[in-house]
């Protein structure tokens, strides 16, 4: 049975609005009640919410949004887009760049309660799902963003990476190259993505190897290391499928270094369709996430969970585009 602001209430012998004093660290009263109140938390394992405020009838008319990285264009422009839908509707965006540090989840997660923010939009992969499922559990109004969890019970809005990672890989495969890399992130996300490279692999009868898979973290930095370790191997490498534009970027600058011609000697194709992409030179061939509908349905979503008027929870899945432009081209016989 979900533990309440009323049972902590109860249990301590004292107001409803003194236990929202205390939670929000606000308004005056002895340290001997503060104290009693924190310890009926901690023995009913109560962990206040977002909700609090609302249960107190103060709607802040503000939104969390929790992103990994916000120096990643992706995450920047669905930010901008999430700040622009929330103001159309009169509210407020928090946002918290995590780094996909499970500390840094935890802390912003404890700033946005103090702010008392009235929903949380989440894009932040949140290794430890228990700290998600016990703000479900209280009932504090949540949305996923870029990613689904079915064991949550939250609605989630994301593209269908799986079939992302499909075209990106089988374009690769129509323009005749056989020994094609990926470079993926450890995210819910890349993780679909690879699945659906694998499976193009399947379905164009290619030998799939385990060795042609390359994880790091996304930067432009990383793409570069990356692409450095790539032209080490014996096998020449003739296409990158890279999870995401940045890591796409940074293979590009290695490759422009090292004078390799893309698309002569290398293809490569991204992933998210991001500002990066258009302005490269080469342009980047890439999957385009529809950041903009995405980061409006989110909004959406969340004001609609706020206000009860969503009872029950779906997978909103929005279909990605395969973008060619400059970075991909046929294998020239050497």
């Amino acid at each position: 049975m979900k533990v309440t602001i009323y049972d902590v209430a109860a249990k301590a012998g004292v107001s409803i609005a003194t236990v929202s004093k205390v939670i929000n660290n606000t308004g005056k009263m002895r340290d001997v009640t503060r104290h009693k109140v924190l310890e009926v938390m901690k023995e009913l394992n109560y962990h206040p919410s977002v909700m609090a405020s609302a249960l107190m009838g103060k709607a802040t008319e503000t939104l969390g949004l929790l992103v990994p990285d916000i120096s990643n264009p992706f995450f920047s422009e669905i930010a901008r887009t999430i700040e622009d839908r929330a103001h159309e509707q009169g509210m407020s965006v928090i946002m918290c760049s995590t780094d996909e540090n499970e500390v840094k989840e935890r802390k912003y997660l404890e700033l946005l309660q103090r702010k008392q923010v009235d929903g949380l939009i989440v894009a932040s992969s949140f290794n430890d799902r228990n700290i998600l499922k016990q703000l479900v559990k209280n009932d504090v109004p949540l949305v996923m963003l870029t990613q689904h969890d079915a064991a949550l019970g939250v609605t989630s809005v994301s593209v269908d990476d799986f079939t992302g990672g499909f075209e990106a890989t089988s374009h690769l495969f129509s323009l005749g190259h056989k020994n094609v890399i990926i470079i993926a992130e450890n995210t819910p996300s890349s993780k679909m993505r690879l699945y659906g490279y694998r499976e193009a692999h399947e379905a164009h009868d290619m030998v799939f190897s385990e060795d042609n898979i390359i994880r790091t973290n996304a930067s432009v930095a990383n793409g570069k290391k990356c692409f450095d370790e790539i032209l080490k191997r014996e096998q020449q490498t003739t296409a990158i499928f890279a999870c995401n534009d940045l890591l796409a970027i940074g293979v590009l600058q290695g490759a422009k270094e090292k004078g390799i011609s893309v698309p002569d000697r290398l293809s490569l194709v991204g992933f998210d369709d991001t500002i990066l992409a258009k302005t490269t030179a080469p342009a980047l061939t890439t999957i385009a996430q529809p950041i903009e509908d995405m980061g409006n349905r989110v909004v959406d979503v969340i004001i609609e969970t706020i206000k009860g008027k969503i009872s029950s929870k779906e997978r909103i899945l929005y279909k990605p585009k395969l973008i060619v432009r400059e970075t991909t081209g046929k294998v020239i016989d050497s």
